[in-house]
């Protein structure tokens, strides 16, 4: 039987790591066909094409074939529009990247999520530093939403209570979103959190969540950070860790 090919496939290139002498497994985020495992064979090697397109953060069209867990990649083309991060925002690119990595299964393709990290790596690359953090806050809402793990914003998670605009609520792992009790430094109003839904339903969703976090990003934060933290199973992510690393040198 003939192994099956796609070829000129959107993608960005998520992870890579060993898998010969000479040879690489590359995670890939495709735009219609999810997160799936690629060898690149030969792309160790000084004279491989390869070796200077699989790079992360920049937007590539691929083609391979096969009918296993990992494909097996037969071209790469570098589809140019801009330029590799750098500093912080090459950190901040690292970070969506392991989000992706923690939190998509492969061959579970999600079309909108994909266009949303283009857009979001292509605004990291633009060096729009006032930027950043507010669209980092639209990645991680938008992400959790598409794999469904973001609870409704105008309603109260357990018991479905419409939210008050002057009373305060916090987003929590174990419960989703609830009345702030006393002791709860992050939260918002319920005006704040229908602001952001309402942003989630707009025909332009990162741009209008992206308006809506830069007016409350110090408070969203932390909510969005343990909530991502509680589903990736991990006490912190990799990337955040070198960032605070970074920070104290």
């Amino acid at each position: 039987m003939a192994s099956k090919r796609i070829s000129d496939e959107p993608a960005y290139v998520l992870h890579r790591y060993d898998w010969s002498e000479s040879s690489l497994i590359v995670e890939v985020l495709t735009r219609h066909h999810g997160r799936i495992a690629l060898v690149a064979k030969g792309a160790k090697r000084p004279s491989s094409h390869f070796r200077p397109i699989l790079l992360p953060l920049q937007p590539l069209l691929l083609s391979y074939s096969g009918e296993t867990e990992v494909h097996t990649l037969k071209s790469a083309e570098w589809m140019g529009g801009h330029v590799m991060p750098t500093g912080e925002a090459l950190l901040s690119g690292y970070y969506l990247n392991e989000l992706l990595m923690q939190l998509t299964a492969r061959d579970d393709p999600h079309p909108m999520l994909f266009d949303f990290y283009a857009a979001v790596v292509q605004l990291l690359a633009s060096e729009k530093g006032e930027m950043m953090q507010a669209a980092l806050r639209a990645f991680e809402l938008l992400l959790l939403r598409e794999i469904g793990l973001l609870p409704q914003l105008d309603l109260q998670t357990l018991t479905l209570a419409p939210l008050q605009q002057e009373a305060h609520y916090c987003l929590v792992p174990e419960g989703g979103l609830r009345v702030s009790a006393q002791g709860d430094r992050a939260r918002l109003s319920g005006a704040q959190w229908m602001a952001v839904q309402q942003a989630l339903q707009t025909d332009t969703p990162l741009w209008s969540v992206m308006r809506a976090c830069a007016l409350i990003g110090n408070e969203l934060k932390p909510q969005l950070r343990a909530l991502l933290h509680y589903h990736c199973g991990v006490p912190a992510l990799r990337t955040r860790q070198l960032m605070l690393d970074i920070q104290n040198l």
